[in-house]
């Protein structure tokens, strides 16, 4: 039986992993142009992935209840299964581990944003699977967290840090991601109308990201403090500063994801091995598995 996909956003972190794992799954894939009308894209699929997201934050408030009423009339026409990429916005400061009977009491509006896109999806009854997960991984980087924010200086022999040095927290391998949407996918006249599936990922802290760096690389990394001082002077002017600001607790408490509906759901799972995950952000020239090593010499300390 032919099995159809509409990837939204194919282009981004999430996209272009979905389009791949359901196309090697045997899937056949449509990949979403923004210049179409949703709906009519989406008949015949049997599942949408929702990987569209407005870049560095960009007007949530408007745009994300925007794409959500797009997305759902879509589902709803067409009768398609919507694959959501949830985060961990929505349950504020409360202590975890979070798992999908935790209550969302978010302390943020980009939090606050994210439950009521949940809700709306919940009220439609329209089949829909949320798979919730920290940190985005994209060992394509492609603009996710490795990237963009703790390894923008590794050439220059710096890991950020973002808060405390020993605050855990999740990490999710978009590889992963991707084929665990996939598995739900093919599950999915089993599950609920709507599903709210953790992700655990791994978890590691900043102290333990350093460590295996230097271990692997052998080079002479060490921890530099995110400028947040520079954050709170650009956020009258620079949008992306004041969203990043509003996210700054999560780099300072220990949070984690209950991977126990995931077992249960797909107890044939595995991730990808944590090492792999963690060196994903160096640059060819610096991975180890890559890199034509010169001697190992290490990054000289400014």
């Amino acid at each position: 039986m032919t099995r159809t996909v509409l990837i939204l956003g194919a282009n981004g972190k999430i996209g272009t992993h979905a389009a791949a794992a359901f196309w090697n799954a045997g899937w056949t894939v449509r990949r979403y142009d923004r210049s179409a009308e949703m709906t009519a894209a989406a008949m015949g699929a049997d599942v949408i992935v929702n990987g569209l997201n407005p870049p560095a934050y960009h007007n949530w408030a408007v745009l994300i209840p925007q794409i959500t009423a797009q997305v759902i009339a879509a589902a709803k026409a067409n009768g398609a299964t919507v694959i959501l990429p949830g985060n961990v916005y929505n349950y504020g400061t409360q202590a975890g581990p979070w798992s999908d009977a935790t209550p969302q009491i978010a302390s943020t509006r980009k939090g606050q944003i994210r439950v009521d896109m949940e809700t709306a999806y919940r009220a439609a009854g329209i089949r829909t699977i949320l798979l919730r997960a920290g940190n985005f991984i994209d060992p394509d980087h492609n603009g996710d967290v490795m990237t963009a924010f703790l390894m923008r200086e590794i050439a220059k022999g710096k890991l950020a840090r973002g808060g405390r040095v020993d605050a855990i927290q999740p990490f999710c391998y978009l590889p992963d991601w991707a084929q665990a949407a996939v598995l739900l996918a093919e599950r999915r006249g089993q599950l609920a109308t709507f599903e709210d599936v953790p992700f655990p990922g791994h978890v590691f802290s900043a102290n333990d990201h350093l460590a295996m760096l230097r271990r692997e690389t052998g080079r002479d990394v060490r921890l530099a403090a995110f400028p947040w001082w520079l954050m709170r002077v650009a956020a009258p002017f620079w949008e992306m500063a004041r969203e990043l600001r509003e996210l700054r607790y999560l780099w300072d408490m220990d949070h984690t994801l209950d991977g126990a509906k995931l077992a249960r759901l797909l107890p044939d799972f595995r991730p990808t091995d944590i090492r792999t995950v963690m060196l994903a952000g160096l640059p060819d020239d610096i991975h180890p598995d890559k890199a034509m090593r010169a001697g190992g010499l290490p990054v000289a300390a400014e």
